[in-house]
């Protein structure tokens, strides 16, 4: 028994931490992966437990119009496609910590929701 390390106490233990989770989405996957590595990274730097980032099913936005605006001529037309790429990170901690933690410059176009829920 003696071989086993002794588990310290965490921050769940104290009663104090929170469920966070954030979602991410994106047009742009780079900076998509980029904000979700900042993010996690300052988590583990204080010691903060995470689960994440899990990637969500990109969302596919299609429209199909028609080339000739008045409909004459040969019938052609124009694909157009938008991609939603989502991610969720899971954070317990502190509501303090978390607001420290999100203090990080998120490159334009990457949309932040945070949802609070007791642990």
């Amino acid at each position: 028994m003696s071989s086993y390390p002794v588990k310290k106490p965490t921050q769940e233990a104290t009663g104090t931490s929170q469920k966070i989770r954030i979602t991410l989405s994106s047009r742009k996957v780079q900076a998509l992966e980029k904000a979700c590595k900042d993010l996690v990274g300052r988590a583990k730097e204080n010691k903060v437990k995470v689960k994440g980032p899990m990637r969500m099913p990109t969302k596919t936005l299609r429209i199909t119009t028609m080339k000739s605006p008045c409909g004459e001529g040969t019938i052609t037309f124009d694909r157009f496609e938008m991609r939603v790429h989502k991610r969720v990170i899971d954070l317990f901690a502190p509501s303090e910590l978390v607001k420290k933690l999100t203090a990080i410059n998120i490159e334009p176009g990457v949309d932040v929701e945070l949802t609070v829920a007791d642990a």
